[in-house]
């Protein structure tokens, strides 16, 4: 039990003691864990709080760390997913929230930023079912004569705020919504008025106007936040009055406000920026509300981008700007305000042309930075740059006037080609520009995984790729062109490479090999890229088999293979061999697109993956590419040894060492995969006996120390039903099982990790001889009892009837039915029937996944047809009726996958595994080569209605009349099915 600490001055003097010791190179370590000890105690919260708070303490060296423990405090414990490991109590979270905004608003503004965001974290988590009053009680801080104060509380407010933003609707969020609202609405609008009010008194006051210009962004940040789902009463009642201060600070200026650096911009373009965000979301969602104001901002913004510099400040706004007339144009409802050739040419030549241009800065990060230039480029996080803006505003134009729009830009795209082509070495900038504007005209959408989709009909894009990229293509790797050219001609092949015949990119893929001996950090990873995503390309879209086989791209892999892995490996530090998560996903997907062709230069990859693993140990610091790293090796285990099961014993012996390592060294971000793997390679074991490396790895792999860590679990628990599998009877007979079995018990005492503990269980009454698992199975189903007893929830309660009817649909000794009854009726008398009818069948039809449904039907088959216990007279009749019912439903209900297709679709989707889909997690990562079949005690069954039938006739054999009898107790709509199935067999009864 947690001891309690005393929130007096002498723990507050301790407290700083340790803080200050945290400074020290030579006392920190024991500092840091003195306080990860002490933050288990109740007040511990309270204590840290107060310390930032009291100001008799120095602000620098003692109440900011304070301030910052506290905020890490919370943002680590708040929101415990593990009830069963919470360690701040529920007084303590009481007592926090009720000192914490109070403590904020009156304390300096370097310990209010830190305390506004541990406000934040807190609301995340309990706004407003647990904290209620976190709205008024921050109102109620609003000062009309302390904007600074002011700045903080709404600070705090936009942060709780925002997070509606992304949030789909629901009737929740219109709930929370609308308390906010209820006491928030009529302050923020005073506060609204009284800080116009001070700017037009303070015209001169330029230290106060920034103040107040802090306050007016806020405004404008928290008036998206309040309308960014639908337009509240409150402000469709004042919005007059609210449109005419946003139109006031639209057109506002004040060059001394502008800011002296030309790249950040300054107040009142942040202001601007925050405006042009809201009338952008008015124009999409509540037009009618504004009315007659929206043609004012559509001039003001085009007049806005028609004077705005090129400097980087302005880029924001100009963006936003270009975002907000795209709206306005693709909505086509004032498709007359555009509807002519001349104004068409003039968005074009005043708006789209100057901001589409390459501009110095891009050629400074694309030399300087280029991994940072292509992250921009192709992951979509310039989407507020200048450039990005202006192709989805000739995209919205196409959308309204396709014909206009591809004869004007395509006019321009020939010009700049007539230029380039008169000096191509000075003028390739405009070759850049053709292409493009090529390229936002032909492709009408474009993502990340397929590229163009859908396109122009009006633009050839083949033609022009033969008359105007092919070329580039074909020069020299390296200085023919300029590099920028080159990464265009690439990016052209990736964006249209669905337009593309298999025979086309077959053609091209050579090419882009070629490419990846450039000397261009930008030109090879385009070029990696460019062949990852063709390989990763299906013959129909999202749906069909992969394009390329491994006879297609075989005869490239050495190639591919060996420059990649140069590519990677030239890089002087850790770091930078792991900063290119591009090369090393290629890498990957050729393995999973070769498979088992790889074999020749298996050994070759499997040196040069482990060497990479090695060297970025020492700082793991690009996930993604650790990632990819480790997937390549599973695909290599994966289909060599599905190939040829012996190589297992090849890959242990080149990969135990360097997974040692890992594991000594204890390098957290690495564990979770070595498990992985292990489990992987043991899953291939042939050998007769558990080989003896791994019986010396099992007895580390149960104690308590790894399963503490919640990123090792899931790779763990794959690991120990891989060790089931192939040795159970050496961990048996080296009792290992009682450590295995007390992995299962801390594993189910665990809300967040209660699915793991099912899996491990039933890997272990799979695999484990009944006659080694009988002393222990009464105890390990009062365990499971007593947890939904006292702490059931959703996902454990599914878990357990998961566990149920697989238990009974094993056809093992001890197992089945009348095992599981015989288990349940020693703890104690009819509880089994009580189960069976309250939980189990209760939960039949919420039952997902092809192989859960099919145990499950098959479990209340071997209940209906080979339970001897359920022969007796009063067993038959109170569950053999029921049962049947449940079954016949089950069957009924609408299925979302079918058979071996379903699991063949499953498995090519697996050699198509995209992180960028699917998603990284940084605790535990899946492998998605290193992943297993789900365990199905089913597998020998086919067809669960077939097995039904054939257990019915062999029930009534055995027991003549008692079908009849039971078929008597059925509802008309479960008879007449039953006698469909048997019909349909040609069996009669």
């Amino acid at each position: 039990m947690a001891d309690i600490i005393e929130v007096n001055p002498a723990n507050m003097q301790v407290l700083a003691g340790y803080l200050q010791k945290t400074l020290d190179p030579a006392t920190r370590h024991a500092a840091e864990d003195f306080l990860n000890k002490l933050e288990r105690n109740q007040n511990y919260g309270q204590l840290a709080l107060q310390l930032a708070a009291n100001k008799s303490f120095d602000l620098n060296s003692i109440r900011f760390p304070a301030a910052l423990l506290f905020k890490n405090f919370v943002r680590r414990h708040w929101m415990n997913e593990d009830e069963s490991d919470n360690i701040i109590s529920m007084t303590d979270r009481e007592a926090i929230k009720g000192r914490i905004v109070d403590l904020m608003t009156t304390t300096e503004p370097k310990i209010q930023v830190q305390l506004s965001e541990a406000v934040t974290l807190i609301a995340s988590s309990d706004f407003p079912q647990k904290w209620q009053n976190l709205v008024p009680e921050l109102v109620s801080k609003l000062n009309p004569n302390d904007f600074e104060t002011n700045n903080g509380i709404l600070q705090t407010a936009h942060s709780i705020f925002s997070r509606w933003r992304p949030l789909y609707p629901s009737d929740n969020l219109y709930t929370e919504i609308k308390l906010a609202l209820e006491s928030f609405s009529e302050p923020y609008r005073q506060v609204f008025l009284a800080t116009d009010s001070m700017i037009s008194q303070n015209a001169n006051n330029i230290p106060q106007l920034r103040v107040l210009f802090k306050t007016l962004y806020l405004l404008t940040e928290i008036y998206h936040d309040l309308n960014c789902h639908d337009i509240p009463e409150f402000f469709v009642t004042h919005l007059k009055t609210f449109l005419d201060l946003l139109l006031k600070y639209f057109v506002y200026e004040n060059p001394q406000l502008a800011g002296d650096d030309e790249d950040t911009p300054g107040p009142v373009l942040q202001v601007k920026t925050s405006i042009c965000e809201i009338v952008d979301i008015y124009s999409k969602r509540y037009e009618e509300d504004f009315g007659e104001a929206l043609p004012t901002f559509i001039q003001t913004s085009w007049t806005l981008l028609t004077t705005l510099g090129l400097e980087r400040r302005n880029d924001m706004l100009v963006s936003k700007a270009m975002a907000f007339l795209t709206s306005v144009v693709k909505s086509g409802r004032h498709k007359d305000i555009f509807n002519s050739n001349e104004v068409l040419s003039q968005l074009c030549e005043k708006i789209v042309l100057p901001n589409m241009g390459l501009r110095e800065l891009d050629e400074e990060l694309f030399e300087d930075e280029p991994i940072e230039y292509i992250r921009r480029d192709l992951e979509g996080s310039d989407s507020e740059t200048r450039r990005r803006a202006s192709s989805e505003l000739v995209r919205g134009l196409l959308d309204q006037f396709p014909t206009e729009v591809t004869a004007i830009i395509g006019n321009y795209i020939q010009n700049y080609l007539q230029r380039y082509n008169s000096n191509v070495t000075q003028n390739w900038k405009d070759k850049d520009a053709a292409l493009f504007l090529l390229t936002s005209i032909a492709a009408r959408s474009v993502g990340s995984q397929f590229g163009a989709r859908e396109t122009n009909a009006q633009v050839d894009i083949l033609d022009f790729f033969d008359k105007n990229v092919l070329p580039d293509l074909n020069a020299s790797v390296s200085g023919a062109i300029h590099p920028i050219l080159k990464v265009d001609a690439i990016k052209y092949l990736y964006t249209f490479r669905t337009q593309f015949s298999k025979q086309q990119l077959m053609a091209a893929l050579p090419l882009l090999v070629r490419h990846l001996e450039s000397t261009n950090f930008a030109v090879y990873t385009y070029s990696a890229i460019c062949i990852e995503r063709i390989l990763f390309m299906r013959v129909s879209g999202s749906t069909g088999p992969m394009m390329f086989s491994s006879d297609d791209i075989a005869p490239l892999s050495e190639s591919l293979i060996s420059n990649l892995f140069r590519l990677v490996e030239q890089a002087a530090t850790p770091e930078k061999l792991a900063e290119n998560a591009y090369l090393m996903k290629c890498v990957m997907r050729v393995i999973l697109t070769v498979r088992e062709k790889m074999l020749p230069l298996v050994n070759v990859c499997l040196a040069r993956l482990t060497a990479i693993v090695q060297a970025v140990s020492s700082n793991p610091s690009n996930p993604q590419f650790n990632h990819y790293v480790f997937e390549s090796i599973g695909a290599l285990i994966r289909f060599i040894c599905k190939a040829s099961p012996e190589a297992a014993e090849q890959f242990e012996a080149l990969l135990f060492q360097p997974f040692q390592v890992i594991l000594q060294q204890d390098i957290t971000e690495f564990t979770p995969y070595v498990f992985q793997l292990m489990g992987q390679l043991l899953s291939f074991n042939t050998r007769a006996e558990l080989p003896l490396s791994y019986q010396q790895m099992l007895p580390p792999l149960v104690q308590p120390v790894l399963w503490s860590q919640q990123g090792n679990i899931p790779a763990l628990v794959k690991l120990l039903q891989a060790y089931l599998k192939s040795g159970a009877n050496w961990i048996v007979a080296n009792n290992q099982l009682e450590p295995m079995l007390g992995v299962f018990q801390k594993l189910v005492s665990s809300k967040l990790n209660d699915h793991h503990a099912f899996d491990l269980l039933q890997a272990i009454i799979t695999y484990v001889p009944m006659a080694a698992l009988a002393n222990y199975m009464k105890h390990i189903l009062v365990v499971l009892l007593t947890r939904l007893q006292n702490h059931k929830t959703d996902k454990f309660k599914k878990g357990f009837v998961n566990f149920s009817f697989y238990y009974m649909a094993l056809d093992k000794e001890g197992m089945g039915p009348d095992g599981y009854w015989a288990l349940f009726e020693a703890v104690q008398p009819g509880l089994f029937v009580q189960f069976l009818k309250t939980v189990w069948l209760t939960e039949t039809q919420k039952i997902s996944g092809r192989v859960e449904r099919k145990t499950c039907a098959v479990a209340m088959t071997r209940l209906l047809t080979g339970s001897t216990t359920i022969t007796e007279g009063t067993n038959f009749d109170a569950v053999w009726p029921a049962t049947m019912t449940a079954l016949v439903r089950l069957f009924e209900a609408p299925q979302d996958v079918k058979g071996a297709a379903a699991d063949a679709a499953e498995d090519e989707s697996l050699y198509a595994i995209d992180i960028e889909e699917s998603g990284y997690q940084a605790q535990f990562s899946q492998l998605a080569t290193a992943s297993n079949a789900k365990l199905d005690p089913t597998a020998a069954i086919a067809d669960p209605k077939q097995f039904l039938v054939e257990g019915i006739v062999r029930f009534n054999q055995q027991f003549p009349g008692r079908l009849q009898h039971g078929q008597m107790q059925l509802q008309p709509e479960t008879k007449s099915h039953l006698a469909a199935y048997l019909a349909q067999a040609g069996v009669a009864l």
